[in-house]
């Protein structure tokens, strides 16, 4: 059984987490950021698509991955959520890969569903390995 207890991240550098859930909670060595949608600091989608919003996500995950002692090149495991995965699913890895080694890319899964919060196209969540603890 785990002795360390659950550390809640928080940095008001990223958009800010709604009350029922939190940034990313480090437990152990691994961070588990809670999903990113494509917005600005005061939840409004942004605009240019899902590559634009794709890019906001993952600039947002990585502002709280690096609260968190960790960043994206540290991330083990990525799930994203695409709204419309016949149209957003090349245009979302094009951004998606920028953002990675692509020699060290992590275990990643992608599904199609209904809608996302706001009417986001992509939501990206992750687990990563903490690098440090601050």
């Amino acid at each position: 059984m785990p002795t360390d207890p659950k550390t809640i991240v928080f940095t008001p550098e990223a958009v800010p987490p709604l009350p029922s859930f939190s940034q990313a909670v480090i437990s152990g060595d691994r961070v588990y950021a809670s999903g990113n949608i494509g917005c600005t600091r005061d939840w409004k989608i942004v605009e240019g698509g899902v590559k634009a919003q794709t890019r906001a996500a993952l600039e947002n995950l990585s502002v709280v991955l690096r609260a968190a002692g960790s960043g994206l090149e540290h991330v083990i495991k990525a799930n994203i959520y695409l709204t419309d995965m016949v149209n957003d699913f090349q245009p979302m890895n094009e951004v998606y890969a920028e953002f990675f080694d692509k020699n060290l890319m992590p275990a990643r899964t992608c599904v199609g569903v209904a809608c996302l919060p706001g009417g986001a196209a992509v939501e990206i969540e992750c687990v990563a390995e903490v690098a440090s603890k601050n």
